[in-house]
């Protein structure tokens, strides 16, 4: 049922509350001062703690226990007992993190009451926090590209370590999904991964929230860096954290421990830093919006993850995931991806990568048409260039010019777009806007139209001594 530790200087106390303990099934360790009690708590961490407030012979007493205890290990309940009791004592330990207080000579079945509520307390806790860490939907990486095998590699090869991770790319590409694969697959799986959204919190707040607070009228507030203690802390857009929480964080990763907003003491922590951002942390440095040596700190191990527009071979094999995805968790229609359906989104202009992906793909299940496969005419809303009766509208730019060059840069843009589709291969292209390879090879090179290598895929884009011409 759970390992308790009774600490109390008077030894036939200590040993009836053992002894009933056992009885209702609980494993029982006994400790007669704080030396006895630390090195037991440090030899392995007890389910639950009774605690003497006066313990004779020792260095600490009940309350400096209790503060140690809250402070290195704070999801451990503490039940303070004490035969001295009055307000003062009582307020002091809840206020320093006791579950509750309980006066000598105490009832047991009033002590029982409080130790199955304390126990039951922290169960749900921690099945609460298990729950929250492990959706394994959000670290499940999804592709198959090139560049998607490559990033897959580089977070394969971050998993085995606790360097500090910092992950770039462009907005909704799958940053925290990363950073979440890369807490699953770590030794630190089993415990908490706890997400810091900088741009959420507002700036006045940040260190509250971080680091916690204490003060005579609230007690101790655990803020997230206790969370995540033996786990993973993750900063989502680093970038927008306030510059002077960034020197405090800094002093946290150089120390591994900080100060409560109101409270003196030391927090020590046990944490991996993954942190994330969609913009130039370099430029923001010298612009003096970002900390060089925080920067330094954090980018110990730097890691792109591609948008949409470098792994669009993955896009069709995301969309299953999420109709499936959304099948199960909100019961909407399990539908197919028509060949059309499936081309056009690999042509659409995506600007929110995965996540725009995702919301198309919910949004045309939501407002779809039965079960049928999925077809064009449902994604036209999201990126279409084509009108109602099934013409292709020009845009403005295109309009004006002369057939010859409109028909020039709409085989360049055409080309472009199939061949990216397509990771770059020629091959699959020219099957598919039925040119033999040789031909295509010809008009790409009439084009101005190159391929080259990046983040692992080939990329095509136009040569720069062709854009220079026109």
């Amino acid at each position: 049922m759970g390992d308790i530790l009774i600490t109390d200087d008077e030894r036939d106390i200590r040993e009836l509350i053992g002894d009933i303990l056992r009885d209702e099934g609980f494993s029982v360790r006994l400790a007669a001062n704080s030396e006895e009690c630390m090195n037991a708590i440090e030899e392995e961490p007890p389910a639950l703690m009774i605690l003497d407030i006066w313990l004779k012979d020792s260095k600490m007493d009940g309350i400096d226990i209790l503060k140690s205890v809250k402070r290195d290990r704070p999801d451990i309940p503490v039940v303070i007992i004490s035969g001295h009791g009055n307000i003062e004592i009582a307020v002091a330990a809840i206020k320093q993190g006791a579950y509750d207080f309980i006066e000598k000579p105490f009832n047991i079945d009033q002590l029982l009451v409080v130790i199955r509520r304390a126990m039951e307390t922290s169960r749900l806790r921690r099945e609460n926090t298990e729950l929250r860490r492990k959706d394994v939907s959000t670290a499940e990486m999804i592709g198959s590209s090139a560049a998607f095998k490559s990033l897959k590699s580089h977070l394969d090869k971050v998993t085995r370590s606790n360097g500090r991770v910092m992950l770039t790319g462009p907005a909704g590409a799958g940053k925290e999904v990363a950073a979440r694969y890369i807490h699953a697959n770590s030794n630190r799986a089993d415990a908490p991964f706890v997400s810091v959204n900088s741009a959420s919190i507002e700036p006045e707040r940040m260190e509250e929230v971080l680091f916690g607070r204490e003060g005579v009228d609230r007690g101790v507030e655990p803020g997230l860096l206790e969370e995540a203690h033996g786990g993973v802390l993750y900063f989502d857009e680093i970038a927008d954290m306030p510059l002077g929480t960034q020197s405090k964080i800094l002093r946290v990763l150089v120390d591994q421990q900080f100060q409560r907003v109101g409270g003196s003491d030391k927090v020590r922590v046990d944490i991996r830093v993954i942190s994330s951002t969609n913009r130039d942390l370099e430029s923001e440095i010298a612009a003096g919006n970002f900390r060089q040596e925080l920067y330094h700190r954090l980018n110990v191990v730097p890691i792109r993850v591609p948008g949409l527009d470098e792994r669009r071979e993955d896009i069709p094999e995301l969309a299953r995931h999420f109709i499936d995805g959304f099948n199960a968790s909100q019961g909407l229609p399990l539908r197919e991806l028509s060949d059309e359906a499936e081309a056009l989104l690999q042509t659409m202009h995506l600007p929110g990568n995965v996540r725009q992906l995702k919301n198309v793909i919910e949004r045309v299940l939501i407002l779809g048409e039965g079960s049928a496969a999925i077809a064009v005419r449902e994604l036209e809303g999201a990126d279409s260039n084509e009108a109602d009766d099934g013409r292709v509208v020009l845009s403005g730019a295109l309009a004006t010019l002369p057939l010859r060059e409109a028909r020039e840069l709409f085989e360049r843009e055409y080309l472009l777009t199939q061949i990216n589709r397509f990771g770059g291969n020629i091959s699959r292209t020219a099957t598919f806007v039925g040119m033999e390879r040789s031909a295509l090879h010809r008009k790409l090179k009439s084009l101005g139209v190159v391929t080259s290598s990046k983040a692992g895929t080939r990329v095509a884009h136009v040569e720069a001594s062709s854009q220079a011409a026109e």
